[in-house]
């Protein structure tokens, strides 16, 4: 592979002059089997390059564990991108933002009380530089200066909204160094935020979605010499629990892309094909109200959720092809669909019923949060016994995110971080009644100051003014669903449950879940958790990689928090449903 220099006015390979067309394709949001097909449509869009963040809390789960097989096997993403004529820029962290949870960073990080992200910490920066130490070394031949299709890499992550300590950038840049890292280094930051973020002697771009002339004036202004580089150039968004399915007119922002590309820079879209959060890798953002990013990741990019052309597909090939060969293969036709109506559910089992096989109670004076736990996704069951009966005025000072409260069994109420609830009035019938709460965590925050977003019950559990001790806290990662014990029975089960059904198919592909007057909770195929799903929308499907299905019998699974549909069914649909459009 050609090698990528810097020049005064440009990029070049090899001393040809370059411009980078490229565009955002995460491996960890899109299912192993459909990475070459996501590549090969870069391509066909005319795209020289693709852009990936990398995951530190997928690829470091614990201190002591590594991970980079199936869906994390990074070196065979960016080997089927060289295989496909795609150079890559690298953006390996330690924190990426993403709208992914936690931004990237580990979650057994925020076990230590006091730790500070994104800092100079001694435990900060011991911590990051194991991970590159870790994930660097299978990365080295496949840089640019190996062969391989590596051309840059990115240090840290729009810093500039975050703080200005140069010197935190520096150990960064000298770490990825030390570990063989020869290529060009980067950092990105918006418009207003470059010089905080950029580091001297490393290449400072920028990340907007419109006003291209104005943004790389500043941009130019910051750094009188050099290649101009948008590494984020905003063609849509992400959703939020509760809103509207964010859209952006793709006539629009074709024209917002051909100015860009007048001025001579380079350009990576944000997305090219977004995918998805699957499982509970969902992110969230807190500007004073906490708020969950939905399961899709679709973006309104040029690809779909299901890696189906849209019309900014063929949009941007249109203007790319003003500035640049593109391919005369014509754009694929969309992917055929799985359909089935009505699946049954006709199996079920509590949740209380089977925590017991899903994680083991801790006992201790106080809830302990997720991250003392040692967990990093999903819920925490709380228990213990309240001393007399009569009237009870129940707070949780702090609940991350939402929790669910029973009084032997029987729900009582919910309270919510995002609606700012902290209390519930009901009445005790006997002394020694078990009062549990099932606590969920919606999502780590990705952005800003609140990435420090422990889960769980944070502070004291009070009782008509006085705190309640003697708990357990049993994690509830829900990682394996394999040893719950389901029953067939009658009655649906009080509570949160888990359901299950099968269905058979003989021609496996593509489809979208749909769970029509259930409320909410979290959904799997085969054992392949697909994410959560919640009526209040916007998002109203979720999308199944063909992969995870297979031929003959296939198994669904839903727990479901509150109240399933009346029927208990299920049903896979050929098109997905995003909600209503915001523009």
């Amino acid at each position: 592979m050609p090698l990528l220099q810097i020049d005064d006015d440009g990029f070049r390979l090899d001393e040809e002059p370059f411009r980078i067309l490229s565009g955002g394709l995460h491996y960890f949001r899109v299912h192993p089997d459909h990475w070459r097909d996501r590549l090969r449509k870069a391509r066909l869009m005319g795209l020289n390059t693709v852009e990936t963040y990398v995951p530190w809390n997928l690829h470091q789960p614990r201190p002591d564990e590594f991970r980079m097989e199936g869906g994390l096997d990074l070196p065979a993403f960016l080997d089927l991108a060289s295989a496909e004529g795609l150079y890559v820029l690298l953006r390996p962290g330690p924190y990426i933002c993403a709208e992914w949870e936690g931004g990237g960073l580990p979650s057994w990080l925020l076990a230590d009380p006091d730790i500070r992200l994104r800092s100079r910490d001694p435990r900060f920066l011991a911590a990051v530089d194991d991970y590159f130490g870790r994930l660097l070394p299978p990365l080295r031949s496949r840089l640019a200066t190996r062969g391989g299709p590596v051309l840059a890499v990115q240090v840290e992550n729009e810093y500039g909204a975050y703080g200005d300590d140069t010197a935190y950038l520096e150990h960064l840049a000298d770490s990825l160094r030390q570990r063989g890292v020869d290529v060009p280094l980067f950092t990105c930051d918006q418009p207003a935020d470059l010089e905080r973020g950029a580091l001297p002697g490393v290449l400072a771009t920028a990340n907007f979605g419109s006003r291209s002339a104005q943004h790389l004036a500043t941009l130019r202004t910051a750094r009188p010499s050099g290649p101009l580089l948008c590494t984020e150039f905003w063609i849509g968004w992400f959703d939020r629990w509760g809103g509207n399915h964010v859209v952006r007119d793709a006539e629009q922002a074709s024209q917002e892309l051909d100015e860009l590309l007048a001025t001579g820079a380079s350009v990576n879209f944000y997305m090219f094909h977004g995918g998805t959060n699957f499982g509970f890798t969902n992110g969230a953002n807190d500007k004073h109200t906490y708020r969950p990013t939905v399961t899709s990741y679709d973006y309104d990019a040029p690809l779909d959720e299901a890696g189906d052309p849209t019309e900014k597909f063929a949009a941007f090939r249109k203007v790319i092809a003003k500035y640049a060969p593109v391919p005369a293969e014509p754009p694929p036709a969309r992917a055929a669909k799985f359909r089935r109506e009505e699946v049954a559910l006709t199996e079920s089992i509590g949740l209380l019923d089977g925590a017991p096989v899903l994680g083991d109670a801790v006992a201790s004076s106080r809830p302990l949060t997720m991250e003392e736990l040692g967990q990093d996704h999903g819920f925490v069951l709380y228990e213990t016994e309240l001393p007399d009966a009569g009237p009870a005025l129940l707070v949780l000072e702090q609940v991350r995110d939402r929790a669910q409260v029973f009084l032997d069994g029987q729900p009582v109420g919910v309270l919510s971080r995002e609606s700012h609830e902290h209390a519930l009035t009901f009445s005790v019938p006997r002394p020694g009644g078990v009062l549990t709460i099932l606590v969920e965590n919606q999502g780590r925050v990705n952005y800003g100051p609140g990435i420090h977003d422990r889960k769980g019950l944070l502070g004291r559990v009070l009782l008509n003014g006085s705190p309640l001790d003697g708990w357990t806290s049993r994690p509830l990662p829900l990682g394996t669903l394999e040893d719950l014990p389901f029953g067939t029975a009658p009655d649906t089960p009080t509570g949160p449950a888990f359901h299950r059904g099968t269905f058979e198919t003989d021609r496996p592909a593509d489809t979208f879940l749909y769970l029509d007057g259930w409320t909410k909770g979290n959904a799997w195929i085969n054992g392949f958790a697909l994410g959560r799903y919640w009526s209040r929308g916007p998002q109203r499907s979720l999308y199944v990689p063909g992969p995870v299905l297979r031929t003959g019998v296939n198994e669904v699974v839903v727990l479901e928090l509150h109240a399933p549909c009346q029927a208990r069914t299920v049903s896979f649909r050929e098109t997905p449903d995003l909600g209503p459009v915001e523009d």
